[in-house]
């Protein structure tokens, strides 16, 4: 099985057996990793020239889609060999974040964009629909502090047990949630408008998590009241981002933080980033210091694989090129490359490198 790990795509995988493939998103195309022995190698290059955001397997087709920036939607049916570009009905070219899912047997891919625009497609992409309901709600306050200052589409999560249910980021403007497939929307409020990741506990999903500009909050009731669980001087850092929980263990989370957010890395030229741990469920948390410590760097990119063991995997990918493993359940790390094209939504490498790989 083949994975991704991208800035705006999915982060959560359940698979039978450990996968030994991983389609990674960088500045320079998509670079497919593979297990080889006890290293890793990589074994594929696609859309080099291409800033990817996003990276989705669509889990019933095996389709791999790529999500770019200012360079629109490319598809994949033969692993990644060749590639189409599919964005017909796309009326916004600046691809941010890209999620599948399957509703009613068939599947439905979901791409969000800078201008913050959200599009839909039945048909592995041949066809795109705008789904204009997400920019019928107050949009007086979206925007973004750098420049152009136009807020983007960042993450796209749906309803552990009801894929009509999405949930929608907009950096900055808020969490919005649709219940009818993206027919209507309505803004859930309670936490800041700087919404970067919604994580919802598969056993219980009134529980919802979301990590922001500010700090991470939670909500227990679906949404009606919001707790902000860590502040810009918690130890996790000031600036949460990427965010996963263990399918079957929803008390067992990892979120990757900043010190401080982009503002300051373009003037320090370090974010000072660290992965830290939850054992109940984010209460609390412990920073993870087997081989991956704090890092100069940005973690751009994070995801879990629950491969049915005793064990999981992950992987975190920052905006310098390296790629960080773990295969213990993120008891241990290591580095298993350093000269990838940098991860990186937007910009952000440019704080910490000015020549890529």
């Amino acid at each position: 099985m083949t994975i991704s790990l991208s800035h705006g795509g999915p982060s959560i995988f359940s698979s039978a057996s450990r996968s030994d493939r991983v389609a990674v998103g960088t500045i320079n195309g998509v670079a497919f990793i593979e297990r080889n022995g006890d290293g890793w190698q990589v074994a594929q290059r696609g859309l080099e020239g291409k800033h990817i955001h996003a990276v989705v397997v669509e889990p019933t087709t095996g389709t791999i889609f790529a999500g770019a920036n200012h360079g629109s939607i490319f598809a994949s049916t033969d692993g990644g060999q060749t590639w189409e570009q599919r964005d017909n009905g796309l009326t916004e070219a600046d691809v941010y974040s890209m999620e599948a899912t399957v509703v009613n047997g068939k599947p439905r891919i979901y791409a969000g964009t800078e201008p913050a625009h959200l599009f839909a497609s039945d048909d592995l992409g041949q066809t795109w629909t705008e789904l204009t309901a997400m920019r019928s709600v107050d949009m007086s306050k979206w925007g973004f502090p750098a420049p152009p200052h136009i807020a983007h589409t960042k993450h796209i999560n749906f309803h552990p047990a009801d894929p009509r249910t999405l949930y929608v980021g907009v950096e900055q403007g808020g969490l919005l949630k649709s219940t009818d497939n993206g027919e209507t929307f309505t803004v859930i409020h309670g936490m800041d408008d700087d919404v970067h990741r919604s994580v919802l506990n598969p056993a219980d999903p009134d529980e919802i998590f979301v990590t922001t500009g500010i700090g991470m909050y939670y909500t227990g009731d679906g949404g009606a009241n919001w707790d902000q669980w860590t502040d810009t001087k918690h130890p996790i850092g000031g600036y949460p981002d990427l965010l996963v929980l263990h399918p079957r263990n929803p008390s067992l989370m990892f979120v990757a933080s900043a010190e401080f957010g982009p503002g300051t890395w373009r003037e320090t030229g370090t974010a000072t980033s660290r992965i830290s741990k939850s054992t109940d469920g984010g209460r609390t948390w412990t920073q993870l210091k087997n081989g991956i410590n704090e890092v100069y760097t940005a973690f751009e990119a994070m995801c879990l694989e629950d491969w049915g063991g005793d064990s999981f995997s992950m992987f975190a990918a920052t905006a310098t090129g390296e790629v960080w493993n773990s295969d213990d359940g993120g008891e241990s790390w290591q580095e298993i490359f350093n000269g990838l094209a940098p991860i990186s939504k937007g910009a952000h490498y440019e704080s910490f490198v000015k020549v890529t790989a």
